[in-house]
């Protein structure tokens, strides 16, 4: 009985360990989005049946945006990211629009933030597809996830980080 109170008492010091880390970890980032932008608004444009889409405008609430969502048919969606010169081979299931920014895809708050104190000339940042264990998808990560630039003429830029 005395190892079960033993066990489940480390397990509760870690328990808490991670949360106090956790919660430390987004005020962090609100802070550093603050900073960087007076009004750290995400504006998600995605398909209205999305699941992923949504729990990803979850995860940037979860950091300090304030996100709104656009929801559109697919149709729509592709005409978006037309209009908004996201090159085909850096689509993913949404498009984000942070204040000049476009952030295609599952990208981490921790690539967006960079990106941000670069004040890079490019229109925005991608990580392709839907990779496994990236923010708001499901999954193990089976390898770094490869973020891209988008450049202003809406050219895939080559890798900006591997997060």
């Amino acid at each position: 009985m005395k190892k079960i109170l033993t066990v489940i008492s480390i397990g509760i010091v870690a328990l808490a360990g991670f949360m106090t880390w956790n919660v430390f970890t987004v005020k962090n980032n609100q802070e550093k989005l603050t900073r960087l932008i007076a009004n750290p608004k995400a504006t998600v444009v995605a398909g209205t049946s999305c699941g992923c889409c949504k729990l990803y405008g979850q995860y940037l609430k979860k950091q300090g945006f304030e996100v709104d969502f656009q929801f559109g048919s697919q149709e729509e969606i592709d005409r978006y990211k037309d209009s908004n010169g996201i090159p085909a081979n850096l689509r993913s299931c949404h498009t984000t629009r942070i204040g000049d920014y476009f952030i295609e895809g599952h990208v981490p708050v921790e690539a967006i933030i960079k990106f941000m104190q670069e004040k890079s000339p490019h229109k925005g940042i991608a990580l392709p597809g839907m990779p496994s264990a990236s923010p708001g998808m499901p999954g193990p990560k089976y390898e770094p996830f490869d973020i891209h630039t988008i450049t202003q003429d809406g050219k895939d830029g080559g890798t900006f980080v591997q997060l």
